[in-house]
């Protein structure tokens, strides 16, 4: 079976337009998305409807839940405040809602999936390095658990040894997109980042998200070009702060 997950589409949707092409190109079977699909970007409501479309399931994500109760802003930078604020007059009632339902992680296919972190979900810490993923792997019982929020993809390993130590990357050119694939070992354990389909912050503008082959136990990181200029001058046009905007040209 073939998992594709998504992370991180902040309101891009001409971001999620290519990567549901891409993931409809390659004939996946299911569909999971780790959360924090508005926020930043111009496109909230039809990113929201597009998600609900291709996704078998959906995280809570903290610009999700900001979005949805304004309440939760309190922590956010003011650029994130400005544009959850936005976010939350262009929702409808029942989109926000909706929101505010969503789990905030699951375990399906003998797998985890949460938006941040496995230990105190709800805190929304980061793990972008293996000291932070060394805490976190006591806090899941399966072989995998998949996280965005930092928006890097990246994966780390129980042992916390370097990925080449580890797993050997293919790298795949295809019509469309950039991918590595990295063989899994069963007798390890692994905390993956997916990246972030809307907003990469890994000075690589691209979209990022994830491809699961439960058969093969491989791991495939897709990275694919979009219309980042159309989706930077709608925040423009929205009146958001140009750093949303150009930031997506820079993808950091």
């Amino acid at each position: 079976m073939l998992i594709a997950i998504i992370s991180d589409i902040h309101s891009n949707l001409e971001a999620l337009q290519k990567a549901v092409e891409i993931i409809e190109q390659k004939a996946v079977d299911r569909v999971i998305c780790l959360g924090d699909i508005v926020g930043y970007g111009a496109n909230p409501k039809q990113c929201l409807e597009l998600t609900r479309k291709i996704s078998h399931h959906i995280i809570m994500g903290n610009h999700d839940q900001a979005a949805a109760d304004v309440r939760y802003t309190d922590i956010f930078t003011p650029n994130a405040r400005t544009a959850a604020i936005w976010t939350n007059k262009i929702l409808s009632d029942d989109e926000r809602v909706k929101l505010l339902l969503l789990p905030m992680g699951l375990k399906i296919e003998g797998m985890t999936f949460v938006h941040a972190s496995p230990h105190n979900p709800y805190e929304w810490n980061y793990i972008t390095k293996h000291s932070e993923a060394n805490l976190n792997f006591r806090y899941f019982d399966t072989p995998l658990c998949f996280i965005g929020h930092s928006h890097v993809s990246k994966i780390f390993c129980e042992e916390g040894a370097n990925e080449d130590e580890l797993i050997r990357p293919l790298s795949t050119v295809g019509i469309n997109y950039f991918s590595n694939k990295y063989q899994l070992l069963k007798s390890k354990k692994y905390i993956i980042n997916v990246g972030s389909v809307g907003q990469p912050r890994d000075k690589d503008w691209r979209l990022s998200f994830g491809i699961l082959d439960t058969d093969n136990w491989t791991y495939e990181n897709i990275r694919a070009e979009y219309d980042v200029k159309a989706a930077a001058k709608k925040i423009r046009d929205a009146g958001l702060p140009e750093i949303l905007a150009t930031r997506l040209l820079l993808g950091k």
